[in-house]
């Protein structure tokens, strides 16, 4: 059993800071990528930022140079920080992380966590 917490959200001004964190537990073998993704009312689920074992990372082009990805291997867990925030990154934010068992590999969404940004 897996489970993914996140935690962080809220609501903030327009040029606010937050940072949203996601630990995995549970029957976890090994864990590569970790990503972040957001779905605002009405539109689909995007990519928001994805970060590998090894450190490399990739962003949307909305959030380069805004947002930035991170994560501490020791407690399976990855941070997304986001910094002059607009109020088109109003969205739930899920964080996603494949996880291998040892035996399968298996997508594990987290519940989400609402960002709302008031200009």
């Amino acid at each position: 059993q897996v489970q993914l917490v996140e935690s962080g959200g809220g609501s903030v001004q327009a040029g606010d800071s937050l940072r949203l964190s996601c630990a995995a537990s549970g029957s976890i073998f090994s864990i590569n990528y970790m990503g972040w993704y957001r779905q605002a009312p009405g539109k689909q689920r995007e990519l928001v930022a994805g970060i590998t074992s090894g450190g490399s990372t990739n962003y949307a082009d909305s959030v380069k140079g805004r947002f930035t990805i991170s994560r501490d291997n020791a407690k399976n867990t990855v941070y997304l920080q986001m910094n002059s925030l607009k109020p088109e990154d109003t969205a739930v934010y899920f964080c996603n992380v494949p996880i291998s068992t040892g035996h399968v590999i298996v997508p594990y969404w987290g519940q989400g966590t609402q960002v709302t940004v008031f200009s």
